[in-house]
């Protein structure tokens, strides 16, 4: 045989051999192959899932978000109804002042005097319908001063009572629903 017909026959067999190789050698990069695209696809996948938690953080934020706009506008409506009223309220407490001043100055002869009466049912119906609408007076005669609730006008020395109880009210205190209104105006007892 010449070198041509060997050297085609010899460049077929190699040509075969080097497919053969190339064959097995694919076949042993594709599991490589296939685990390259596998662990693009895990990376994708872990990408789409953190995004997936991003949103789900950001739906519950919106949420709690719209859930507290929710329930202070709710305060706010409730605060409105109950303190509306305190302007009102306010001056409204100063003709109570004036009722009670007018009765403490009246002289009280004992006999029927119509215009104390009509004064002393007027000052009753107004006192009921301040605490209709949750206005309380503050009277605290008595009591341990409070700064919360009281404002003290002066300090006297008393060896009667305990330092820092009210001994005198000048002018009554009222809350509006738990909250003052007006304090009330006291004179405070000091160690003698």
């Amino acid at each position: 045989m010449s070198d041509q017909q060997k050297n085609p026959n010899q460049e077929a067999e190699q040509d075969l051999n080097s497919e053969a190789k190339n064959e097995a050698v694919e076949e042993l990069l594709e599991p490589e192959a296939e685990l390259l695209e596998a662990e693009a696809e895990n990376d994708e996948l872990a990408k789409a899932l953190e995004e997936v938690a991003q949103y789900k953080e950001a739906a519950l934020r919106a949420q709690a978000d719209a859930q507290n706009v929710r329930r202070r506008a709710e305060q706010d409506v409730e605060k409105a109804h109950k303190f509306g009223l305190e302007k009102f309220a306010k001056a409204i407490v100063n003709v109570a002042d004036n009722l009670e001043r007018a009765l403490a100055s009246a002289a009280d002869t004992g006999e029927a005097d119509p215009v104390r009466e009509g004064v002393e049912l007027t000052l009753k119906d107004l006192l009921e319908t301040l605490a209709r609408f949750e206005v309380k007076a503050v009277d605290p005669h008595g009591e341990p001063f409070n700064p919360e609730l009281h404002q003290a006008m002066t300090m006297v020395p008393n060896p009667e009572l305990e330092p820092n109880t009210v001994m005198d009210v000048v002018q009554k205190g009222y809350t509006l629903h738990g909250r003052l209104l007006r304090p009330a105006m006291v004179v405070v007892s000091s160690a003698a």
